[in-house]
C-alpha cells in the first residue's frame, strides 16, 4: 500500500516539475533544454532526489542544476501548492550525462554501415 502512494506521489512530482521547470525565469534554466530523467522518493516523503540530463552535455547540466538549486525555495512552495502535500520533500538535483550517452550510442549505431543481403527473402 504504502509502495504504491509513493509511486502515485513519484510521478505526480515529476509531472509537476516538468511544468514549473517551463515557467522559471533563471537564465541558467530557461537557456538550456533540460529533461527529468528520474525522480526518486524516500519512503518517509522527506527528501526527493530529481535526476536532470540536457542535451548540451554534462557542463550545461551541473550550471542548471546550480539555477535549480537556487530557484529550490520557489519549486517547492508551488509543488506543495498544486499537490496540496502535507509535507513537501527536499529536492536534491542531481545533474547526469544519460541524454548525450543515449544520443552518442545512437549516432554509433547510425554510424555502422549494414548491409542486407539482397538475396535473403525470408
Amino acid at each position: 500500500m504504502a509502495s504504491h502512494k509513493i509511486e502515485r506521489t513519484t510521478e505526480d512530482i515529476k509531472r509537476e516539475l516538468t511544468a514549473i521547470f517551463r515557467e522559471l525565469k533563471d537564465p541558467r534554466v530557461r537557456d538550456a533544454f533540460i529533461s527529468i530523467i528520474r525522480v526518486d522518493l524516500t519512503n518517509d516523503l522527506s527528501y526527493c532526489t530529481v535526476y536532470v540530463s540536457a542535451i548540451e552535455g554534462l557542463d550545461r547540466c551541473k550550471l542548471a542544476c546550480k539555477g535549480l538549486d537556487s530557484a529550490s525555495g520557489f519549486i517547492r512552495r508551488e509543488l506543495g501548492l498544486r499537490l496540496k502535500l502535507r509535507h513537501v520533500p527536499s529536492l536534491i538535483f542531481t545533474a547526469t550525462d544519460s541524454i548525450e550517452y543515449s544520443a552518442n550510442i545512437s549516432r554509433i549505431l547510425n554510424d555502422l554501415d549494414i548491409k542486407k543481403d539482397e538475396n535473403d527473402d525470408n
